[in-house]
């Protein structure tokens, strides 16, 4: 019986992540970083970002695998959502920026309606509290090509213009993190203008 506690216990320590992401009305980690968008690698900065409004940070594991296309997809799609709501959305993810310039042009995925940053160390993920795990050597991807980093957990933060984080929404399927994040933007679109 005590054997079966401590190892009921121990598979639960081992099921948490290593460590809790940043939660809402923490200070987002400001980042500038390598990023492309409709196949062309350009410099993003959250700081300019957030000078035209909201923005939605997507953390993601890996371009070109099953999930994270289903969530690029869904991004792409609802792109005028987020838009209209005056949200910029980004993705984030520990790929090269080579996989990155494929898969922000792919019409199938990201479709060239939004960036995808290379967090290439992980520092960005660390910054916001976010597990990384080695990914298995030999993993392919989608189209057969092997996967050569880590991942980091799948996290989304709605991020306001000054700087703070007015959603954090993970441990959903790629769609519903879509739909969750959608939700939080047309929120804060709706919220009446602080007057300065």
């Amino acid at each position: 019986m005590k054997r079966m506690l401590i190892a009921t216990l121990l598979a639960a320590a081992v099921a948490l992540p290593a460590t809790a992401a940043l939660k809402e009305g923490d200070a987002a980690p400001a980042f500038k970083v390598q990023a492309s968008q409709a196949g062309k690698a350009f410099a993003f900065s959250l700081k300019d970002a957030l000078k035209k409004g909201p923005v939605v940070v997507y953390f993601y594991p890996s371009a070109f695998t099953g999930g994270c296309n289903i969530q690029a997809h869904t991004f792409a799609v609802n792109h005028d959502k987020f838009s209209a709501a005056g949200a910029t959305v980004v993705g984030v993810s520990l790929d090269s920026i080579a996989r990155l310039n494929e898969f922000s042009a792919d019409p199938n995925y990201c479709a060239g309606k939004f960036p995808v940053a290379a967090d290439v160390n992980g520092d960005i993920a660390k910054s916001y509290e976010l597990a990384i795990r080695e990914i298995a050597a030999g993993k392919k991807d989608t189209r057969g090509v092997e996967i050569d980093h880590a991942a980091t957990e799948r996290t989304t933060f709605v991020i306001t213009p000054d700087g703070r984080i007015a959603a954090a929404v993970g441990g959903l399927t790629p769609e519903a993190n879509v739909e969750k994040a959608l939700a939080a933007v047309q929120q804060l679109a709706q919220r009446p203008a602080k007057k300065s």
